[in-house]
């Protein structure tokens, strides 16, 4: 190819790829409004999980200490049976000492589950909270990927025909001169990786041409980029822009002034 062909080529890239780009806009926020509500989901989701496992303990625990109570509940029924039988002060005192040491041990025992079931309460206020705010988010997801799809719908059909395209226009430019490209797209704010000569400075940055750089690159001998922002230049007229109907709009503006000066003189 010589270089008018591959400077055609990335232009007709860089417009296929533009659409595309133009396309993509019209989704705006949406996809990644749609992503941060399914990222918060989930944590909601795993935030859930963990509280319901968390008062599952509680609840563990509470039958746990309730077994407890019962087997020191019993152990006090048959310390006072046997104190009916004992045959000195000394065991006396001693199943006295385990009588109260198991119902300490009961008091205890409920203590620990008043606390857990404080516990459950608190963590059941905040499940509903959590499962409240999971039921929004799922609405607005559901809202946003309607909007989102029914956007894509319209714009799917076109977007698949202006992808293939690209892939085709890619074939026919070098490797490395596409990487060059898609470099320097990639960096453009705009996505602008070839842009045309616009009244005598870059399309893209707009810093002024000078005239020997200008006719280098109305010549079509070689790739020349921007010194100020690195984008492939072209001329206009390989871009199949008509410089003459750019002008026209300050043609007719200075005609108008003209003719309003000429009114007020008059």
């Amino acid at each position: 190819m010589s270089v008018e062909d591959k400077l055609k080529a990335l232009y007709q890239l860089q417009t296929t790829l533009s659409a595309i780009d133009e396309k993509r806009a019209l989704r705006g926020e949406l996809p990644l409004e749609v992503q941060d509500l399914e990222d918060e989901i989930e944590g909601l989701s795993t935030r859930i999980e963990k509280i319901q496992n968390e008062i599952e303990e509680f609840r563990t625990a509470i039958s746990q200490k309730k077994a407890d109570i019962a087997e020191a509940e019993a152990s006090v029924a048959r310390y006072q049976t046997q104190l009916n039988d004992v045959k000195n002060n000394r065991e006396y005192d001693m199943l006295n000492k385990e009588i109260e040491f198991q119902t300490l041990e009961i008091e205890l025992c409920n203590k620990k589950i008043r606390e857990a079931l404080v516990r459950i309460d608190e963590r059941t206020a905040v499940l509903e909270q959590n499962q409240e705010q999971v039921r929004d988010r799922r609405v607005a997801l559901e809202e946003k990927k309607s909007e989102l799809d029914e956007i894509m719908q319209e714009t799917r059909e076109e977007e698949e025909k202006l992808k293939e395209k690209a892939k085709e226009l890619e074939l026919k430019i070098e490797p490395r001169l596409l990487m060059s490209f898609k470099r320097i797209r990639k960096n453009a704010r705009n996505g602008l990786g070839v842009v045309y000569v616009q009244r005598d400075a870059c399309g893209g940055c707009f810093n002024k041409i000078p005239p020997q750089r200008q006719l280098d690159i109305k010549m079509h001998k070689k790739i020349i980029v921007c010194e100020y922002c690195g984008r492939i230049m072209i001329d206009p007229e390989l871009a199949g822009v008509n410089t003459a109907t750019e002008e026209k709009p300050k043609t007719k503006r200075a005609s108008r002034s003209r003719k309003k000066a000429e009114e007020t003189e008059g």
